[in-house]
């Protein structure tokens, strides 16, 4: 992917490592085998889960969502993941840790009703205590929302309240296949501001299809004007299970109907200049924070440095003691399994310590900098040495800078970290398929 080229089909966000092309059905006994252990001293554990209902698919997502199941089954749903917290609260691995962060994903997570959230909570409470949680994180689509579900979610002890803006333009929200419109997006924000979430984040995607210079200045304009603790940006991609990957293999087309990859870059770093020019500061290639001492994602932070993290639902994914692993990604199988009493995993990858030093490196360059200290301490491994090449390159090429604390990248660098990250991979892991 050069700055020029165009959006073709194809994952580009780099979530883990290895690519989970790697992970396979044959690793899932290896899984198993860590659960049976007790935990390495000082690792966070945290949970994740994937409520997997919305309105309406968006025609770029790529989760495992579904928009045709009733009542009934969604509270099935809800079930098979106590179910399943409740096989892995009995497992070694545990070793009386509580969750240090609690993330609900999706999908749409404000989806479902009032009562089922409490419900839902209030069971996991009992199987891991939430008392020691530094942080719930809670995605919302704004035309879910409503006061008295608001502060429900207020009232479970959520305190990072993310809402999946995307864009302010009703014709962008239609094209895009989003369910919410803007005139839902003032006043779920003005309300939750007012019961006093911690912290509320607003999404943003750069490069949607039909957006226009002018579109995002203004989209950039109005979330300012909005002033949220923390804003996040993506870059628009279409990896193949999109509507829009769909609709191009069926008019032959190789490039999707969205901005250039350099005119994305373009866009998030006008975002990032003008949102340092309001106060915030750019914790990320993704995110710019109002108050950084504050304002933290505790879900990030503890992931990308090796916490231990169980997730739960349909297709989701888990980090165990050096393993990945992921549930069924179907319906019917990921059920199925919890009824027998049996862990849903599908497919894992255990990691090397090579990898895993790999896997926390490149994950802590999307942050901008990695302190040097952090993996002599932790891996014994002087990462200026171990990745000299790859290091040279890119800071000839102007995308980083060393000194003796460690690495910092240039904001084109972290504009397209993504990309660059690549070089840190082992070679048979390179331009691999993430899919």
């Amino acid at each position: 992917m050069t700055e020029t080229e165009g959006t073709t089909a194809g994952s580009y966000f780099v979530s883990n490592y290895p690519p989970y092309s790697f992970w396979g059905p044959e690793h899932v006994g290896e899984v198993f085998a860590t659960f049976d252990r007790p935990p390495a001293p000082d690792t966070p554990l945290g949970i994740y889960l994937h409520i997997p209902f919305c309105r309406k698919r968006c025609h770029f997502c790529y989760f495992k969502v579904y928009t045709d199941k009733n009542h009934a089954e969604v509270e099935g749903y809800l079930d098979t993941l106590i179910q399943e917290l409740t096989l892995y609260s009995k497992k070694a691995f545990i070793g009386g840790r509580k969750p240090r962060f609690i993330y609900f994903g999706g999908g749409t997570p404000s989806y479902i009703s009032s009562h089922q959230l409490s419900t839902l909570v209030e069971r996991m409470k009992r199987l891991l205590p939430w008392d020691e949680a530094e942080e719930v994180a809670f995605e919302c689509e704004p035309g879910t929302l409503t006061e008295g579900k608001l502060r429900v979610i207020r009232d479970l002890g959520v305190t990072r309240l993310s809402l999946g803006i995307e864009n302010f333009d009703d014709e962008i929200l239609k094209i895009n296949g989003r369910a919410h419109t803007s005139k839902e997006i003032e006043p779920s924000y003005r309300y939750a501001r007012s019961i006093g979430f911690p912290q509320i984040n607003i999404d943003l995607i750069s490069g949607m299809v039909g957006e226009t210079p002018d579109n995002w200045r203004e989209c950039v304009r109005k979330t300012i004007a909005l002033d949220p603790d923390s804003v996040t940006i993506y870059q628009m991609e279409i990896p193949y299970n999109t509507t829009i990957f769909k609709e191009m293999r069926v008019m032959g087309q190789s490039v999707a109907p969205v901005a250039t990859w350099k005119t994305k870059r373009e866009w998030v770093g006008y975002a990032f200049s003008e949102l340092e020019r309001a106060g915030y500061t750019v914790r990320s290639a993704y995110t710019a924070v109002k108050n950084p001492t504050k304002t933290r994602f505790i879900y990030t932070d503890l992931l990308w440095s090796g916490a231990d993290m169980i997730g739960l639902g349909v297709a989701s994914f888990s980090h165990v003691q050096g393993s990945h692993f992921q549930n069924e990604h179907e319906w019917g199988p990921y059920t199925s399994k919890l009824n027998e009493g049996k862990l849903p995993i599908y497919r894992a990858f255990t990691l090397t310590d090579e990898q895993r030093l790999i896997r926390e490196l490149i994950l802590q360059m999307k942050l901008g900098h990695v302190h040097e200290a952090y993996f002599r301490e932790k891996f014994g491994i002087r990462i200026q040495e171990r990745f000299a090449d790859p290091l040279n390159q890119l800071r000839q090429q102007g995308y980083l800078k060393t000194d003796s604390d460690g690495v910092r990248l240039s904001r084109e660098g972290l504009l397209q970290v993504d990309r660059l990250l690549q070089e840190f991979f082992l070679p048979e892991h390179r331009l691999a398929l993430t899919a």
